[in-house]
């Protein structure tokens, strides 16, 4: 089994992809190989596997990005919805909303009233145009009415450095990636950026306690090839779903920040359907074009 990963080696998506690879190929005695294609916001892994055999032997690691570029991009190769078959979920993981410390708001509440008075003159580090990152404060935005400036950077390390160092006030960032410099003062930590606390920071509200409907979280999944044999389909998302449930598995997943997401390949494909839906109406929103 070749499962296709649109990122580098190291990352969240490649970590997932192993520790999932490892219980698969355990359970099912198929070597799972992982192939780390990068470039294009996932765009190169997502058409390899779109025109791969459908035969079972090859897989994508489909998460948040394969939504958003949906709109972000205008002349894709392929339809994600209609050329990627659903498989399973595997976790979701929140983003934090870190504001430098200098910035003087502690709350949701006070960071919405603050940026009213002061439009324009707050700004938003990212990883980069049309990154998770970015997305959710364009969501943020629209959701709660305020403005500020977004400052996009190659990648997430060098958008936090500068947060840390006062050249921009605000990130949205992993949790994983980031809650150890809430815990260590050096960010501020408002809130999570699910729609309930995450269990890794219970301390910390999420958005949408102060703003009805706000939610953003990166996902992960499993995708092949449309016209994949529907027994290939439902042998991995059973195969997934048993270590999702797995204390060993469970626990791995859980210190990455992962929150599982057990389900049907429609329930996957539902998620899938809903996400593209929702950022099409705020790239628009926001007018963001790719870099």
């Amino acid at each position: 089994m070749h499962w296709i990963v649109g990122y580098t080696p190291g990352g969240g998506n490649d970590i997932f992809a192993r520790l999932m690879g490892q219980w698969l190929q355990e359970r099912l005695g198929q070597p799972f190989v992982i192939e780390n294609r990068p470039g294009a916001g996932s765009n190169i892994a997502t058409e390899a596997v779109v025109n791969a055999s459908p035969d079972g032997y090859a897989i994508l690691l489909a998460n948040f990005a394969n939504a958003s570029n949906a709109s972000l991009y205008a002349n894709l190769k392929f339809n994600f919805i209609r050329d990627i078959a659903p498989i399973a979920g595997i976790v979701r993981v929140p983003n934090i909303m870190l504001v430098n410390q200098s910035l003087p708001v502690k709350t949701i509440p006070e960071f919405i009233a603050y940026a009213k008075a002061n439009p324009g003159k707050i700004s938003m580090a990212s990883a980069g145009i049309g990154s998770t990152g970015h997305l959710a404060g364009e969501l943020m935005k629209m959701t709660a009415g305020i403005d500020f400036v977004h400052v996009p950077y190659r990648g997430n390390a060098p958008a936090m450095t500068d947060l840390l160092s006062g050249q921009v006030q605000i990130l949205f960032a992993s949790l994983p990636s980031s809650i150890e410099y809430v815990r260590a003062g050096k960010a501020r930590g408002l809130a999570v950026t699910t729609a309930m606390r995450a269990a890794a920071a219970p301390d910390l509200p999420a958005i949408a306690e102060f703003v009805p409907g706000y939610e953003v979280s990166s996902w992960y999944g499993i995708g092949a090839p449309r016209n994949t044999p529907s027994d290939v389909i439902d042998t991995l998302n059973k195969t997934v779903n048993i270590g999702l449930a797995d204390p060993r598995l469970k626990k791995q997943l859980d210190d990455q920040g992962g929150a599982e997401m057990a389900g049907t390949p429609a329930d996957f494909g539902r998620l899938i359907a809903d996400e593209t839906e929702k950022w099409a109406k705020v790239i628009k929103f926001a007018g963001i074009k790719p870099q």
